[in-house]
C-alpha cells in the first residue's frame, strides 16, 4: 500500500483544523474543533495549552474517521500555526507553567514602551525587521519568566521549553523527542536575526529571554521527527513541514516569485507579498519577516497585519448580538446601500501595522437617530477592508510600484459583499481560490516537499485555481470620501 496522502494541522487562534489531503491536493475531509479563549484582564488573551492539544486530537480523530482509507496511506503531517502565541513547559513532565499568551495579547505594552524610549527600536528594526510590539514572542516568554515563581532559574538550568505553537505540537506529537521550529516562526519572536545565523544573543539578553529555553531552527521542508503516543494515530509518520499560518498561506496561494502577493483573512487579516531572497526593509511600518527556507534558500517577505478582521463578525455576533451566525453578516450589510457615515475602527486589540498603537481602542464613529444594525454591519465590513487598503497602500510605497493583483483567502473572503468592498478600495483585481484553506495548503505542499511526493513548487503552482476575481466598480469620489472618514476616525481611535 502506497503512503500517498498529507494529514495537515491548521491550529488558529480560535481552533484546530485538520485535513487529508491526496497528492492532486483534492480535500478527502476537514474537521475542525474550536477551543475556549480567556480574557483574565482587559487586554490579556490566553490559551489552555491541554485545551488546545485536545483540539487538535478531536479534529485528528474526526477527519480520520470521516474517510474510507487505512492510517498507513498517511506519507507525512504538515504543521500550520498562530505565530507570535507562546508558551514555556517542564522538559520532563511537558507541563505548561502557564496559560499560552496570544498574539493578541497586550499585557507586555508597557515593556515595549520602555524598550522603545531607551532608544532600541531602530536597532530592533535592523536585527528582526519587527518593531517593539507586544504582539511578538519574546516579551511574553519574559512575562511568564518574570511572574511564575522560580521560573527563570529553571529557565537557566535548562530544565523548561519555550516555544510557539508549532515547536508545543511537534513536542507533543513526538512524545517530548524533538524540540524544533523554523525561520517563518522564528522570525516572529523578536530574537531571530533576519541574515540567519541562529538565535541572536544580543537580542536575546536584551529580551531576558534564556537561549537555554529556545528550539532548533530547521528548513520549513523536511523531516522534523515521527509521532510517537498520539491517540488517533500509528507510531512513526513523519512530520515534514512546518510554517506559520501566514507564510503557510503565502505558499499555498502559490506566490513563489517576487512581487506575488496575498491577503488572508481569518480572525486578524494579514497581508504579504513575496520579495524573493532579498530582506526589503520598510520606511512606510511593514514588516520585513521570512516567508520559508526550503533548503539553504530563504525566501524574505514584506507584511502588514491587522489584529481584528473575522474578530470583528465575531464580536458583532457574541458581544452585540447583532447576527446569530458570521456568515449572516453579509445579507445585513447588504441591507442597505451605505453606512450611512457610520465608521468603525477596529482596534478593539490596539492598531498593527502601519500605524502600530497597542494602545489604541476601537471606536463607532457617526451615529445617528437613523443609525440602524444594518449601518454597523456595513460599517464593520469597511473598517476590514479600510484596515487593508492602509496595508496595501504601505507595501506598494516600500516597493514602489503599485500593485497589480492581490490573492484573498481565509473565511472571509467566502464574504462576496467583503472582497468587493476591498477591490473598490484598493483599485486592483482580487483572486479568489476555489480551496480558501490556504493555510492549511502551505503546510500540506511543505511536508508534501519535505517527504518527496512532490519534488518542486512546479506541481503546486499548476494546481491552484481560481474561483472568482473581483473587479473595482465603486465610485472613485465615494471611495475618497471613505477613506477620508476613515483617516477622520483613525485619528480618535
Amino acid at each position: 500500500m502506497s503512503a500517498d496522502l498529507i494529514l495537515a494541522i491548521d491550529q488558529g487562534t480560535t481552533g484546530s483544523t485538520c485535513l487529508l489531503v491526496d497528492t492532486e491536493l483534492r480535500v478527502l475531509a476537514k474537521a475542525n474543533h474550536e477551543f475556549p479563549q480567556h480574557f483574565p484582564r482587559p487586554g490579556w488573551v490566553e490559551h489552555d495549552p491541554e485545551e488546545l492539544w485536545a483540539s487538535v486530537l478531536h479534529s485528528i480523530v474526526d477527519v480520520l474517521g470521516r474517510v474510507d482509507a487505512p492510517v498507513e496511506r498517511i506519507a507525512a503531517i504538515g504543521i500550520t500555526n498562530q505565530r507570535e502565541t507562546s508558551l514555556l513547559w517542564d522538559r520532563k513532565t511537558s507541563q505548561p507553567l502557564h496559560r499560552a499568551l496570544v498574539w493578541q495579547d497586550r499585557r507586555t505594552a508597557d515593556t515595549c514602551a520602555q524598550l522603545e524610549a531607551a532608544g532600541h527600536q531602530a536597532r530592533v528594526r535592523e536585527l528582526t525587521g519587527l518593531v517593539l510590539d507586544p504582539y511578538f514572542s519574546a516579551t511574553k516568554i519574559a512575562w511568564v519568566l518574570d511572574h511564575v515563581d522560580g521560573a527563570r532559574a529553571r529557565a537557566e538550568a535548562g530544565q523548561l521549553a519555550a516555544g510557539t505553537i508549532d515547536t508545543y505540537l511537534l513536542w507533543r506529537l513526538t512524545g517530548g523527542a524533538v524540540h524544533a521550529t523554523e525561520p517563518s516562526n522564528a522570525s516572529r519572536t523578536l530574537l531571530w536575526p533576519l541574515c540567519g545565523g541562529g538565535w541572536s544573543d544580543e537580542m536575546c539578553e536584551r529580551m531576558r529571554v534564556p537561549r537555554a529555553l529556545l528550539p532548533e531552527v530547521r528548513p520549513c521542508a523536511g523531516e522534523f521527527g515521527r509521532t510517537r503516543g498520539v491517540p488517533g494515530l500509528p507510531d512513526g509518520i513523519p512530520i515534514c513541514g512546518i510554517a506559520g499560518d501566514q507564510q503557510s498561506a503565502l505558499f499555498g496561494q502559490a506566490c513563489f516569485e517576487v512581487g506575488q502577493a496575498k491577503c488572508t483573512y481569518g480572525t486578524g487579516a494579514f497581508a504579504l507579498l513575496n520579495t524573493g531572497t532579498r530582506a526589503v526593509p520598510s520606511e512606510h511600518g511593514l514588516l520585513t519577516t521570512v516567508g520559508w527556507q526550503l533548503g539553504d534558500v530563504t525566501t524574505y517577505c514584506l507584511e502588514g497585519s491587522s489584529f481584528m478582521a473575522g474578530a470583528v463578525v465575531q464580536w458583532l455576533r457574541d458581544q452585540l448580538g447583532l447576527i446569530a451566525r458570521a456568515s449572516d453578516v453579509e445579507a445585513l450589510a447588504r441591507s442597505v446601500d451605505d453606512s450611512d457615515g457610520v465608521v468603525l475602527v477596529p482596534a478593539h486589540a490596539g492598531l498593527g501595522a502601519p500605524h502600530w498603537r497597542p494602545d489604541a481602542r476601537g471606536l463607532i464613529r457617526g451615529i445617528t437617530r437613523g443609525t440602524g444594525r444594518g449601518h454597523l454591519a456595513r460599517a464593520a465590513l469597511e473598517g476590514i477592508a479600510l484596515q487593508i487598503a492602509d496595508l496595501l497602500e504601505a507595501m506598494a510605497a516600500d516597493l514602489g510600484a503599485p500593485l497589480e493583483l492581490l490573492r484573498v483567502d481565509g473565511g472571509a473572503a467566502a464574504n462576496d459583499l467583503l472582497m468587493q468592498m476591498q477591490s473598490d478600495l484598493l483599485g486592483i483585481p482580487l483572486d479568489r481560490p476555489t480551496m480558501l484553506e490556504s493555510t492549511a495548503l502551505g503546510a500540506i505542499s511543505l511536508a508534501g516537499l519535505g517527504v518527496g511526493l512532490w519534488p518542486d513548487t512546479t506541481a503546486l503552482r499548476r494546481a491552484w485555481q481560481r474561483d472568482r476575481q473581483f473587479t473595482p466598480a465603486g465610485d472613485p469620489a465615494k471611495m475618497d470620501a471613505l477613506r477620508k472618514a476613515w483617516r477622520a476616525a483613525l485619528a480618535c481611535a
